[in-house]
């Protein structure tokens, strides 16, 4: 059965074409500084089933003797250079290394996202990631580990059991897999140490910016607080940034943003776009696409190709022999392809109303809108991905 897409817009897009709709500011913008942050640190996880890293990964033993000689616990007697060769002394390193058993151990990286404003002693969640060549993380533990920012400070501690929600299973030369055993989360397994200074409690003003550069949508927000709460109050910058005067009492500030994020504006009337997903045969036509005069004719032409076995007879008495051969029919279709006229300055409904007269599949429809942008009829930007 087909896929049908024009429809599925009829229903989605039909709603948007009409008179201009109000947003939320929040909905619209973000306050610049308010942002989230990343940190990035390296651990290990215990207590695996024989699926960590094993001997392969000398990263992994170096790293268990390092925290297992920071808790106080010598692994291995030291090695004097004096009493042993250069070679002798690599030697005795390298089996010291591998007398460590890493089967139960393995090495990871931990990633984590720290909201904006957060004070220590909260939680947050952390991405576990194997590194080396542990099968799995089922049943793991992380070692306490320290995260780091880009400035290369400590700001969470994080520690606790894995919650993992792929499986892998193998036996008798067959292997399954289900999902991604080697990743896995610990909700609320790292706790904020320190904080991430903010220039927001000091700022004399805020700065808006627009998730979807528009300078219509900068120049409503603007004039929307202007009117509001007096002229110079809000300034634009760009396409983007909007700048806000605020109060120098936090709690007034506050209290003011609040009221500013819950403004209702009209944006801007979006860029014509057309957006196509060549993989699903997904398409999505935004409320501005227009199309010039145009006249469309789309069909298709198959080509099939039918193979078959025959025998060929030799002729009587000619001492010939029965051979077998292979022929093939090859048919060539071509449907009558209807043909459709756009009038100039069309909008959305238009055009699918006339792709659904025709019947048109999803590559049908992609081939048309490509064939319409080239021949410089469709005014919108095709955007495939």
């Amino acid at each position: 059965m087909k896929l049908r897409i024009i429809t599925l817009l009829t229903l989605c897009m039909g709603s948007l074409i009409g008179p201009a709709y109000a947003d939320r500011i929040k909905d619209l913008a973000d306050i610049a500084g308010v942002r989230s942050n990343q940190l990035i640190g390296y651990g290990l996880v215990a207590g695996l089933s024989g699926t960590g890293d094993g001997k392969d990964l000398q990263l992994t033993g170096q790293s268990l003797r390092a925290l297992l000689s920071g808790l106080g616990v010598s692994v291995d007697g030291p090695v004097s250079e004096f009493d042993l060769g250069d070679s002798l002394v690599g030697l005795a390193r390298q089996n010291a290394n591998q007398s460590l058993q890493t089967d139960n151990i393995a090495a990871v990286l931990v990633t984590a996202e720290v909201p904006a404003f957060a004070k220590p002693g909260q939680r947050i969640d952390l991405n576990i990631s194997a590194i080396g060549t542990a099968s799995s993380l089922r049943g793991g533990n992380l070692i306490l580990t320290e995260l780091r920012g880009i400035d290369g400070q400590v700001y969470a501690l994080g520690q606790g059991p894995l919650s993992v929600t792929g499986v892998s299973a193998s036996g008798a030369g067959s292997s399954v897999e289900i999902g991604v055993p080697t990743s896995a989360r610990i909700p609320n397994g790292a706790t904020v140490e320190r904080i991430i200074e903010s220039p927001f409690e000091d700022a004399s003003h805020i700065i808006f910016n627009i998730r979807d550069a528009d300078f219509s949508t900068t120049h409503n927000i603007t004039s929307a607080i202007n009117n509001l709460y007096g002229a110079g109050t809000a300034m634009p910058l760009d396409s983007v940034s909007v700048a806000v005067i605020v109060p120098s009492n936090p709690v007034q500030k506050i209290a003011f943003i609040s009221d500013l994020e819950n403004m209702e504006i009209n944006p801007g009337e979006p860029t014509a776009r057309v957006v196509i997903n060549s993989r699903t045969g997904t398409v999505v036509i935004n409320r501005s696409v227009r199309v010039t005069a145009a006249a469309v004719s789309h069909g298709t032409l198959s080509v099939r190709v039918t193979a078959f076995n025959a025998v060929s007879q030799p002729q009587p008495f000619s001492d010939g022999i029965t051979v077998g051969v292979q022929d093939a029919d090859i048919d060539i279709d071509e449907q009558i392809g209807a043909m459709f006229v756009f009038d100039g300055g069309v909008e959305l409904q238009d055009i699918v109303d006339a792709l659904n007269q025709v019947r048109s599949t999803p590559s049908a429809l992609i081939a048309i809108l490509e064939a319409l942008k080239r021949s410089g009829s469709l005014q919108a930007e095709l955007v495939v991905i």
